[in-house]
């Protein structure tokens, strides 16, 4: 399958704060996921109930901006800045690249977080 579609689909759900629809669309049951701070996920279910918790601590969005995204065979790598406003008063600003493995049917696979 061409991932291309499902790449630019996601990324724009994502640059409009639709990360948790965008988990239950695009992700494999089996998906696992890293970040740079070594937490991870292992399953669908257990990225979507993260993504829920994360979203719901989230004040105000400042900006989402999607820098840029390259695609390969199976592979994707997306570029976006988040500026969040927390409810416990902090502020996130992260910069990070999203690489993403995609499976024959068009869903992730596996989600790697890098701070850049």
């Amino acid at each position: 399958m061409n991932i291309n579609n499902q790449v630019q689909q996601m990324d724009e759900m994502v640059s409009k704060g639709a990360i948790v629809e965008a988990v239950q669309l695009f992700f494999a049951d089996n998906a696992s996921t890293s970040d740079y701070n070594q937490v991870k996920t292992q399953g669908k279910d257990q990225m979507i109930k993260k993504m829920e918790g994360f979203v719901g601590a989230i004040q105000k969005v400042n900006s989402i901006k999607h820098h840029y995204t390259i695609v390969g065979d199976q592979m994707s790598a997306s570029e976006f800045t988040f500026d969040f406003d927390m409810n416990d008063g902090s502020n996130i600003h992260w910069h990070e690249i999203i690489r993403r493995v995609w499976n024959e049917e068009g869903k992730v696979t596996s989600e790697v977080y890098f701070q850049a």
